[in-house]
């Protein structure tokens, strides 16, 4: 996987991740409020059954109170309340029943064929005996009671809610019930309503993870793309600086040759030939021919002397041999030589045993530094200075000279290719390079972090 592809997929991960887990914390607190929903819904819609089921039983019980208070327990007196209370009823399924304490069917308007016979024994599918659980209830003085029971419109099982009350005169156990699929029903739909809602709001949080995604990824591969624009244009221009700096170094080696190497050399060749010519003359001819040797040899040794300075500024020996502090303070000695510009040179910490290339780049820089100290400042003093503390080597060169514009000078088409070759060789070993400069004189300072 490719550098871009880790940086995206670092940043697309988390994002799925935590959408994730807001999805799965939202799905879990939309189910507990379906359910906790659900259980309000079913408790109003169970609290108002019950209370018209109250309702209605009062109502019954009203209709033959004065039959039950005649204080007669004949058969045709308790005959014309099961008339009453047959006549009695609500909805399609609403109706009354009277059963004595025994089980035995009394009433029973919807179900006549149940008239008779006795239910103490009649349990439901789940084997719970409904009949002996009704008069149960009435006998501890009434109330509500759910059971299953057959429902006269559809002939199918279905729960219902009850309500009895004794009739202490008669022995009776009156009752009537609402029938709860049409609750069971309306729960059931709130429950299909909550799913599809709850199934909306995750089909709503994965298109925002998708989007979101798609917008992360996409605006990577746009920075990328940038980046990678951005980087070829830094790329060919250093390409083109690195060029540039060849053909200077290049045009300075040839400049070298051409006006002290290559012209020497003719010297000497016009010497040893006219030399050679008088060696066959007389003896003054061999004295004057022997004097244009010695002067060639000595033009030879200066040869040699120019081959060595090429030789040391393109790498000095005393770099490798010796190590970055002898190297700098020869480079001192030979520009005070040179150019008549005193330069101090001190040295303080560690400073044997450097990386080679933390080397090579600070004596590159020395160089570079000395070199512009010498063609634009005009000082007339040069400090140099090499220190390490712990693990940071520091490499400062300070003028006293007229001093320029660092900024102008780096943005300069044609010029400052020194500074940004000091620069770009400060960054390649992951140094810093800092320059001040006024009219008091300029300040060079490059400082890197050694590893171990």
């Amino acid at each position: 996987m490719k550098l871009r592809q880790k940086v995206i997929f670092l940043a697309i991960a988390p994002l799925i991740v935590a959408l994730c887990a807001i999805a799965l914390f939202v799905r879990q607190q939309a189910i507990t409020l379906a359910q906790q929903q659900r259980a309000t819904i079913q408790q109003a819609y169970l609290a108002s059954k019950q209370a018209e089921l109250q309702h209605y039983v009062e109502l019954a019980e009203h209709s033959i109170a004065h039959l039950v208070d005649s204080g007669k327990t004949d058969a045709a007196t308790q005959a014309e309340a099961m008339r009453i209370l047959s006549k009695l009823s609500f909805g399609d399924d609403g109706y009354f029943f009277v059963y004595d304490m025994r089980g035995n069917s009394l009433m029973h308007p919807r179900q006549p064929e149940l008239v008779g016979r006795n239910l103490w024994e009649l349990r439901d599918a789940q084997g719970t005996p409904t009949i002996q659980r009704l008069i149960a209830r009435a006998r501890a003085g009434g109330g509500l009671e759910r059971y299953n029971w057959a429902k006269p419109s559809s002939g199918q099982q279905a729960p219902k809610l009850g309500y009895v009350i004794p009739i202490p005169a008669w022995g009776w156990m009156m009752g009537t019930g609402i029938y709860l699929d049409d609750v069971d029903a309306a729960l059931a739909k709130v429950d299909a309503q909550q799913s599809a809602n709850i199934a909306a709001t995750m089909w709503w949080i994965a298109g925002l993870a998708i989007l979101s995604a798609a917008v992360v990824a996409i605006c990577g591969l746009a920075l990328n793309i940038s980046e990678l624009r951005v980087a070829d244009a830094k790329l060919k221009a250093l390409a083109q600086r690195v060029v540039e700096s060849q053909e200077h170094e290049r045009a300075r080696l040839s400049r070298d040759l051409h006006d002290g190497i290559s012209q020497w050399l003719v010297s000497i060749k016009l010497q040893i030939e006219a030399g050679i010519v008088r060696l066959t003359g007389t003896g003054a001819a061999e004295q004057a021919a022997r004097e244009r040797f010695e002067r060639t040899a000595e033009e030879l040794n200066n040869v040699l002397g120019e081959v060595r300075r090429i030789s040391h500024d393109l790498r000095p020996a005393l770099l490798d041999d010796l190590g970055l502090a002898a190297a700098l303070e020869h480079l001192a000695q030979e520009f005070s030589e040179h150019s008549g510009t005193p330069v101090a040179f001190t040295t303080s910490g560690a400073t044997e045993e450097l990386p080679g290339v933390v080397g090579t780049v600070l004596f590159r820089i020395a160089q570079e530094a000395l070199t512009n100290i010498e063609r634009h400042a005009g000082a007339s003093h040069v400090e140099m200075s090499l220190r390490r503390d712990g693990r940071r080597l520091t490499l400062s060169v300070r003028d006293d000279g007229s001093g320029f514009d660092p900024e102008g000078v780096a943005v300069h088409p044609q010029r400052g290719i020194g500074l940004r070759n000091m620069m770009e060789r400060m960054d390649a070993i992951g140094g810093e390079l800092d320059i001040e400069s006024s009219m008091q004189g300029t300040r060079v300072r490059a400082s890197v972090e050694l590893t171990e």
